[in-house]
């Protein structure tokens, strides 16, 4: 403990830049979503240090703490913002199948069957008369991992 409190009395910008590049490491590595405001926090705690280097690190570590919540509250409702619960989330790539055009492979019984659609079979749901395999049909919703799909 004692090499982290003289690197601090030398080297306060190095250590708090070290410790904001070691989050956004970790956060780039695991894609957490939770580090990157602790990485952003770190660094500006460091370039305060640096126009500053007589707080002192008990003063640093308020400041960080207290830029983490803050960043970390505000990049939330942000987020809830910029992209509302009611739009689909864009890596959900099982809702990206809605609307787009599959191929039966497996022709329908009783409302059962299986279709081809972005490069994969996908077993498929239908109400009504089922279309023969070779046909065309459209992708409705997602449910699980099956496909509800109409006729063309």
């Amino acid at each position: 403990m004692d090499w982290i409190i003289s690197l601090h009395a030398s080297q306060p910008f190095w250590l708090w830049l070290a410790i904001g590049v070691v989050l956004l490491g970790i956060e780039a590595a695991a894609s957490t979503e939770w580090l990157l405001w602790p990485a952003v926090s770190a660094g500006l705690t460091a370039l305060l240090t640096a126009l500053a280097p007589q707080l002192g690190l008990p003063i640093e570590i308020g400041v960080f703490a207290a830029l983490t919540v803050a960043s970390t509250i505000l990049s939330r409702r942000l987020i809830k913002r910029v992209n509302p619960q009611d739009q689909p989330d864009i890596n959900d790539t099982n809702v990206r199948l809605i609307g787009e055009r599959a191929r039966v492979v497996e022709a329908f019984v009783d409302g059962r069957g299986r279709v081809f659609v972005s490069g994969s079979e996908w077993p498929a749901e239908i109400e009504g008369a089922g279309p023969l395999a070779g046909e065309s049909v459209i992708v409705e919703s997602v449910i699980g991992s099956r496909l509800k799909v109409r006729a063309v």
